[in-house]
């Protein structure tokens, strides 16, 4: 295992404050990849395909170990939105369809899914972005999904309560535990959701990977037909190198876990003091619990666009919110659901904290964020 340092990549220079977008992959992770790039069909029979399927095997050994799961309800898809379309559909039609109960501060990957498959009853979020009323779930549903933590806000909800609650009503939970995994613990066996969705460049893997975690009953349908593989669940030819190297990474972020929430925190917490008391009129949207790298700020009157790009012109990359949209910028769905204005909303910045920063980084923000947020602002009053 690489230490964590000496495998940052250098990124150009630049200040990059943005990891809940995509966080640069580990060493560890690219030295997994380049070992296995030669293997080939892991359903293949003969000699060369028993090759691939015994790192394939490996890799779901210590996803599972990882995750707290077994290794058979570990299936590899190809991003984080395929698990999350998986889960949710899949569960949904194993149920034989109908009501469905979520929240609205899903990701698009969940959001998008629930809405077309109608009869959605949503959970009410309070303005600190957390799920405030539960009792929808107290009634058998199709299919629940409630996510583990908003990527835009880094606010924790309360899965464990909701898990638990629907599976007395008998509702099987679909968990989108994209921005958890490989920074806070999760454990799938614990936590007692049906599935769980994750993805792999969330935590220092590869792009184009991601993990669902499937219960042996209920098992989700599949969503697209074809060979059969990974249980039927998610037909195709798996990576095996991008598995290996997600299992690389996933093992080296949990193995860290410990040391490196407390030091993103830091620097997560300086960041929201600096931009306090530098910025006047800010709107801090953080919530306990919350993920250790996450800073959500609003700057009412201010431009968003006007923010990222002026950020970007001196080196410092963040975002408004999520970065899985069309990129046209547009009020926040999440913000929205916490009660926000427009005029607030539309002034908002996600700061995200990762493992590659350090403290001159967030010295750098804090520098100029006061004039970026004036000039936004002008840009705003236009």
């Amino acid at each position: 295992m690489c230490a964590t340092r000496a495998c940052t990549p250098n990124l150009w220079g630049m200040v990059y404050l943005d990891h809940a977008a995509t966080t640069p992959m580990r060493q560890c992770a690219i030295d997994a990849w380049v070992e296995h790039a030669g293997v080939l069909n892991a359903g293949s029979q003969h000699a060369a395909g028993r090759q691939a399927n015994a790192v394939l095997a490996d890799a779901r050994e210590r996803i599972a170990s990882a995750l707290g799961a077994d290794p058979v309800e570990v299936v590899f898809t190809g991003s984080g939105t395929e698990a999350n379309n998986i889960g949710v559909r899949g569960l949904w039609s194993a149920s034989g369809g109908g009501r469905v109960v979520s929240t609205p501060i899903e990701h698009p990957a969940v959001l998008e899914v629930v809405k077309s498959l109608g009869q959605t009853e949503w959970l009410p979020v309070g303005r600190d972005g957390v799920v405030s009323d539960l009792s929808a779930l107290d009634t058998p549903a199709a299919v629940a999904a409630v996510m583990w933590a908003n990527n835009e806000t880094g606010a924790i909800q309360p899965v464990r309560e909701a898990v638990s609650r629907a599976g007395a009503a008998g509702t099987p939970v679909h968990v989108d535990a994209v921005q958890a995994v490989g920074h806070i613990p999760v454990h799938f066996h614990e936590l007692g959701a049906a599935t769980l969705a994750a993805s792999a460049h969330k935590f220092g893997g590869p792009r184009g990977t991601g993990i669902l975690l499937a219960r042996r009953s209920p098992a989700p349908q599949p969503v697209i037909l074809g060979g059969g593989q990974e249980r039927g669940i998610r037909s195709g030819t798996v990576d095996v190198a991008s598995v290996a190297a997600t299992a690389a990474a996933l093992e080296e972020a949990v193995a860290e876990m410990g040391q490196e929430q407390q030091r993103v925190a830091g620097l997560r917490d300086a960041v929201i003091a600096g931009v306090k008391e530098a910025v006047p009129e800010v709107i801090v949207a953080k919530h306990e619990p919350c993920l250790p790298g996450h800073a959500h700020f609003m700057f009412p009157g201010a431009n968003a666009d006007a923010l990222i790009m002026l950020l970007d012109a001196q080196g410092i990359q963040v975002s408004a919110g999520s970065a899985c949209a069309s990129g046209v910028l547009r009020m926040s769905h999440v913000l929205e659901a916490m009660g926000y204005s427009e005029r607030e909303a539309m002034g908002a910045l996600r700061v995200t904290v990762g493992r590659t920063n350090t403290s001159e980084d967030v010295e750098k923000f804090l520098a100029a964020i006061p004039e970026v947020v004036e000039r936004a602002r002008a840009a705003g009053a236009l």
